[in-house]
């Protein structure tokens, strides 16, 4: 461990202020201890520099059959970001390169935590420089690294907090490989936190395409994608889980932002889940995603949580 993350005071940048043992002091200013308390900043990245890439078969299967109209993904994604301002998030934004086409995806290169955020490995080379991008983003906001991932691979999208200091960890062996995995697991490990990874097919990309938290015990998950093992597990933690299908999940139905407070913003056409959310009382914003999501990720792929409080 290096002699500035020992001293360094919580709030200020540094590269690495993980403790090696554990007992790491959380962030006064920044930081999510889930996914569903009041979201109050969110980092995002403008789509100037977007192109359709052969990132996954999603998007291999649209680049055949209906490529992105790009100047509709960019109109989809104002939308987007109009509804974070409607529900009064601040919306930070990346450094912008014009290099790197799919930053949009401002999860994958970084996820935050309670004790600062961690800069990711990213599989597709031409992500790669992403990583350094959101680094200058995080000193820019004076928002601390915990940690960078240096065993293997691994993306944002696989980092899924299931309540506080609990994590789903997910392995699809391409975008985050199990050398990433563990690496990751074992920091929260010291951390006194609960760490599950689960293994699935890499068609899915990321967990977070399956499993996506809505609100305190409660759950979008697809079941029929899911392993037995991991909804057992959800559900003996009491966690209510909404059965999200399987035509809408591989589609991104499932990738929804939840905001704190029963609200969420859900792709339009997720139907089951959005009737399902305000049958609940859920604010549900409807944002049309369809061709934005052709690129290969979905709104909770888009946005980086920065900081979160109760209410």
């Amino acid at each position: 461990m290096n002699e500035i993350s020992k001293i360094a005071p919580a709030d200020v940048f540094n590269l690495q202020r993980r403790q090696s043992t554990g007992g790491t002091a959380a962030l006064n200013s920044w930081g999510c201890t889930n996914e569903y308390d009041v979201l109050t900043d969110v980092l995002l990245c403008t789509p100037d520099n977007l192109k359709h890439l052969s990132t996954s078969s999603l998007s291999r299967k649209y680049l055949r059959e209906a490529p992105c109209n790009i100047p509709v993904a960019k109109e989809q994604h104002k939308e987007l970001v109009a509804a974070y301002t409607h529900f009064g998030v601040n919306a930070h934004y990346l450094d912008l390169a014009p290099e790197l086409p799919m930053q949009v995806y401002s999860r994958d290169s970084s996820f935050m935590t309670p004790y600062g955020a961690v800069i990711t490995n990213m599989c597709n080379w031409w992500r790669r420089g992403e990583n350094f991008a959101a680094i200058r983003s995080y000193q820019a906001l004076g928002i601390p690294i915990y940690d960078m991932v240096t065993a293997g691979l691994f993306e944002g999208g696989d980092f899924d907090v299931i309540e506080d200091g609990c994590v789903l960890i997910g392995c699809g062996g391409e975008r985050t490989t199990e050398e990433g995995a563990l690496q990751v697991a074992s920091w929260f490990d010291k951390e006194g936190w609960e760490t599950k990874i689960v293994y699935f097919d890499p068609f899915f990309v990321h967990i977070d395409l399956m499993v996506v938290m809505i609100a305190h015990k409660l759950a979008a998950v697809c079941l029929e994608t899911t392993p037995d093992h991991v909804v057992s597990w959800l559900r003996d933690k009491k966690i209510e889980i909404i059965p999200v299908p399987y035509k809408d999940t591989v589609t991104l139905g499932c990738n929804v932002m939840s905001l704190g407070r029963d609200r969420v913003i859900a792709p339009k056409h997720s139907r089951f889940l959005i009737d399902n959310l305000k049958a609940r009382g859920f604010e549900v914003a409807e944002i049309d995603m369809s061709e934005i999501s052709k690129t290969g990720g979905g709104i909770h792929c888009m946005a980086q949580a920065l900081k979160r409080v109760p209410g």
